[in-house]
């Protein structure tokens, strides 16, 4: 898991390529703009980067997720905020190959995987965040389709994507009432609110989506009623692993900024380099990105392999990671001195992306939430 054959190498110098190519020399302007580069996304999917863990009889890499969360670490050097949405996307369409018929799978997972079709993933309510069972989007059954009413809350993608993968509520209360959808963007009665105003992530938008009596047929259930709320789960795994490793990207991203600041920068008569604080400070940014991509890449071997501990793992990941990418993120800002609160810098947008990666795909509180329920056996 360690020590990188030359396939997984080449895998992981490719991510980096392309982040170098079309990322990182946009990732400013797109930030300032607020602009979404599907024409980008578009080149993605080529690569390989549209299915990853997808399989390749439609298309996929047909990757493990331990070459996964290496490419959105190479990724997310470029842009924190493309590689993210690029992650979501990822997870929308694993979910539609992993529960998917064979005629849904051949019906949307190609189009995803190429990113020629974008995808979302539907879970979060305006009412409901972190207690994600007690959502409250009604799918009642009419004949061979569903009738969807209710609104999905920081939905990123919607807007420019094509489908949704979307939980609602076909039966009762709580998780058993769950099911989980395929709903594609331009079904009649789905609407989406205005492009939300954020800190960070400007380079993807993030809307609210509103369903009035909006038809989805039957056959675009994933799975069985009822199923939706442990599909939702199993793809949150992976994609707390995926945002762990774009926090961890655009914190290395950061670290190699300044390193190459300090090296130029002259102060009291000497490169700051040579300053011994300053160089442990340095010692200490990588130390602690290492240990989060230790843990990272363990969690997803893990998940690779259905360990038993796979969901804590996730959950440990995630909140290290996440955390260790925003500290050393601002770290590399506070040592640019002014320099790295001017945008031109770069520094303060890899701060305020990275920031939300704190929230998303389960707060980190939640995740400490999770770790304790595995330790202690209690629900």
């Amino acid at each position: 898991m360690f020590t990188l054959n030359d396939d997984e190498r080449a895998i992981g110098e490719t991510a980096r390529q392309f982040a170098d190519e079309f990322l990182a020399p946009n990732a400013l302007e797109w930030d300032e703009r607020k602009h979404f580069p599907v024409d980008v996304l578009r080149k993605a999917g080529p690569v390989g980067f549209g299915g990853i863990c997808v399989g390749d009889d439609v298309g996929g890499s047909d990757l493990r997720r331990l070459d996964a969360v290496r490419i959105f670490e190479q990724l997310a050097t470029g842009c924190p905020s493309v590689a993210a949405y690029i992650s979501i996307h990822n997870m929308a369409t694993w979910m539609i190959d992993e529960y998917g018929t064979d005629q849904q799978r051949r019906r949307w997972v190609p189009g995803m995987a190429s990113m020629e079709l974008l995808g979302s993933y539907a879970l979060t309510e305006p009412g409901v965040g972190s207690d994600a069972a007690a959502l409250t989007t009604k799918a009642v059954r009419d004949g061979d389709d569903y009738v969807l009413t209710g609104a999905k809350q920081f939905i990123s993608g919607a807007g420019a994507n094509d489908v949704y993968v979307m939980m609602v509520r076909t039966g009762g209360e709580g998780p058993r009432g769950i099911s989980a959808l395929i709903v594609p963007a331009d079904t009649p009665g789905l609407s989406v609110g205005p492009n939300e105003k954020k800190m960070g992530w400007n380079a993807q938008p993030t809307r609210q989506v509103i369903l009035e009596d909006a038809r989805v047929p039957v056959a675009n259930r994933l799975g069985a009623e009822g199923d939706g709320f442990s599909i939702a789960m199993n793809g949150l795994n992976a994609g707390r692993l995926n945002i762990a490793a774009c926090s961890i990207g655009g914190a290395q991203a950061a670290l190699e900024k300044t390193v190459a600041y300090l090296t130029e920068r002259q102060a009291f008569g000497r490169s700051l380099i040579r300053n011994d604080a300053l160089r442990f400070d340095l010692a200490d940014m990588a130390t602690e990105l290492e240990a989060a991509r230790t843990l990272l890449w363990r969690a997803a071997a893990a998940l690779d392999e259905g360990a038993p501990d796979k969901v804590a793992l996730c959950a440990m990941a995630k909140r290290f990671a996440t955390d260790v990418g925003f500290e050393v993120a601002n770290k590399a800002l506070q040592l640019h001195g002014g320099y790295g609160y001017l945008h031109e810098y770069g520094l303060e947008k890899i701060v305020r992306d990275l920031r939300v990666h704190q929230i998303l795909e389960g707060t980190n509180e939640i995740m400490r939430v999770v770790v304790a329920r595995a330790l202690t056996g209690a629900a």
